[in-house]
């Protein structure tokens, strides 16, 4: 999503004028399930204790993680949200595809007409792009089930066909690599700079103190998007893992560490 949520960014009708990465990054779901101990991803709201489960990477709705907190939108819905994917609409562009804005009822999360209801952020992938499937999962798996102040909000998808597409929260001042990278925006103060520092901190503090921790793994300027008030938010969850399927990737010494190891965690969830 990176910069691809801002206000800020400029606008170019051909499509073509934002390189847009934080979203579009995603990577790698967890494909290894290795005890039907873990077989939830139930996170309450602001929790600094979470279960976290080794991710499957479905092909149809039925298989994503429910969450009361996602809607699954269709595809028209968000047609209609988004002008028609108009060019007008467009905040930017990544090699996941383009991301546009739109407009919802807060309430009833159905498309509002411009300047009316809630404002979102619209992420439609492109089928050749860089971004998968897979990677698409893990995000609405994710962030459907995560909830903190300094993560930035899912608040739907969409898959029909080959149409994989991400709702999120509009975050107004963009990300941080447009504030300290690009030319323009005015220079964040160093008050700024720190307020920013420490709501990222809080947001990875957040997923490594889980009961299961989750290890996020694409930190960077383009992945902390920014509220109106300079809030810090992690964003792009397609490269993130369970700590229990990092820890059983890496190579031991022995099958006995390995097997010590996982008893270990296995413990831990119970």
């Amino acid at each position: 999503m990176g910069n691809c949520l801002g206000s800020s960014a400029r606008v170019d009708a051909s499509l073509s004028s934002h390189n847009i990465s934080a979203s579009g990054a995603s990577k790698i779901p967890s494909r290894t399930s290795h005890s039907s101990v873990l077989s939830s991803l139930s996170i309450p709201s602001y929790s600094r204790k979470s279960s976290v489960d080794t991710l499957s990477t479905p092909r149809s709705e039925g298989e994503i993680l429910f969450s009361p907190n996602v809607k699954s939108f269709s595809f028209n819905e968000l047609k209609s949200a988004t002008r028609n994917f108009r060019p007008d609409s467009l905040l930017g562009e990544g090699g996941f595809g383009y991301v546009f804005k739109g407009w919802i009822d807060e309430h009833t999360l159905t498309a509002a007409k411009p300047g009316s209801g809630m404002v979102i952020a619209v992420k439609k992938l492109k089928p050749e792009g860089f971004q998968g499937h897979k990677e698409w999962v893990t995000e609405v798996n994710y962030l459907g089930q995560l909830r903190h102040p300094n993560l930035v909000k899912l608040i739907g998808y969409c898959i029909e066909g080959d149409d994989r597409l991400l709702v999120y929260e509009f975050m107004p001042k963009g990300s941080l690599e447009n504030h300290l990278f690009r030319r323009g925006p005015q220079p964040l103060t160093w008050l700024t700079r720190i307020k920013v520092a420490v709501g990222a901190a809080r947001g990875l503090a957040f997923l490594h103190d889980a009961k299961e921790q989750v290890i996020y793994r694409d930190f960077k300027a383009s992945n902390i998007l920014l509220d109106g008030e300079f809030n810090a938010k992690l964003s792009d969850f397609g490269l993130a893992k369970a700590q229990l399927v990092i820890a059983l990737m890496c190579p031991l010494k022995s099958s006995v560490h390995r097997a010590m190891l996982l008893q270990n965690m296995l413990l831990q969830v119970d």
